[in-house]
């Protein structure tokens, strides 16, 4: 790894990724691509910006002439390729756009490391250069009360999200045998930590329990997802840079499988020990409502990551009971973090997606 072109680099896990890159590899040279849409936050990375061996370079993966310049300017050898609209209920609410960035946006990537790689330099890709695909464990659909997803588990994509995830999974595949193009796949399970945006769980439910506001909870709240630290993400993801076999797959979880209900339970506790309870006196938890399910929710999501840990020695450093005190923490200590991402237009989001529950 010389030159990373790190794509989404200014959301949650990107920032996280672009800053542990540069604190464990002082050799690299890293570009930031990132659109800055809304979930996209240059403060994410202020305290690098003045990091010599870092660019950031504000763009849409699907501009090819911006892509292709890049590649030809950094001599860029590696890309971790973040970018992507991530969250369900956006993608149920208004599919277009994840078509266009979590698809035509890795053809975008793929056909640029093609060309740079493969087409019109002297670079040595199969040796030298990475195309890594960060993914979601999302692509496998949804399991019963038992049971891992593995490598081998058949694609069964259940909304618009994970549908489009699942086709640039396939695309990078497909440039991998037929073009010889030396890729990498992670799926990962649901991540948590610090700079992640408040539409998601954890950090939605932080936000609101901290103002008093109700804690909505999908269903009856008994659904399963696996949560991994984002640090631990970001070590696994530098492995399977260094280490992994080009062409493989690699799951990556946290070994911590937790229902939803259990999840907001454990941060209104935290933030009653931590902060107080709310001004009426009652604990968090008198904030909890549970309201209609959305369409297509998958019940549970569990990662065997056995692969990843047998080849590359990689495995989860931070349990849920030290990751989620930290998160918590984290965000005590950003509260004008959160206020300055929770825009008007996240607010209206907001609004559209739990008021009429």
């Amino acid at each position: 790894m010389n030159n990373i072109l790190v794509t989404g680099g200014c959301g949650f896990i990107g920032s996280n990724f672009v800053r542990v890159c540069l604190e464990r590899c002082p050799e690299v040279r890293l570009v930031n691509l990132d659109k800055l849409t809304y979930a996209g936050n240059l403060a994410n990375l202020a305290d690098i910006e003045g990091d010599r061996r870092y660019r950031f370079v504000r763009g849409d993966i699907g501009d090819a002439a911006l892509v292709g310049d890049l590649f030809r300017e950094e001599r860029i050898d590696t890309v971790v390729h973040f970018a992507a609209e991530s969250h369900v209920d956006r993608s149920i609410d208004g599919p277009a756009e994840f078509i266009r960035t979590n698809i035509v946006g890795t053809f975008t990537l793929l056909e640029a490391a093609r060309h740079a790689w493969l087409t019109n330099s002297s670079l040595s890709a199969q040796h030298s250069a990475r195309f890594l695909h960060v993914s979601t464990d999302e692509v496998y659909g949804s399991l019963g009360e038992t049971g891992l997803f593995t490598e081998t588990t058949p694609y069964d994509p259940r909304s618009p999200y994970s549908a489009s995830k699942a086709a640039s999974d396939h695309l990078v595949s497909a440039y991998h045998h037929t073009y010889g193009l030396p890729t990498l796949i992670t799926n990962c399970s649901n991540n948590y930590g610090p700079y992640h945006f408040p539409e998601k769980l954890i950090p939605l439910v932080i936000n609101n329990a901290l103002n008093g506001r109700e804690l909505p909870v999908y269903g009856d709240g008994r659904n399963v997802r696996d949560w991994l630290f984002v640090e631990d993400h970001c070590r696994a993801i530098l492995a399977v840079l260094r280490q992994g076999r080009v062409g493989e797959t690699y799951n990556v979880g946290g070994n911590n499988e937790k229902q939803n209900i259990e999840i907001v339970e454990a941060i209104c506790d935290l933030l009653d020990a931590k902060a107080g309870p709310l001004p009426s006196g009652e604990p968090r938890r008198s904030l909890i409502r549970f309201v209609k399910d959305r369409p297509g929710h998958d019940r549970r999501y569990a990662i065997d990551a056995g692969k990843i840990k047998a080849e590359l020695g990689w495995e989860p450093a931070v349990t849920f009971a030290e990751g989620i005190v930290r998160t918590v923490d984290w965000y005590l200590q950003h509260r004008e973090w959160v206020e300055q991402v929770t825009s008007g237009a996240y607010r209206d989001y907001y609004e559209r997606q739990y008021g009429g529950r």
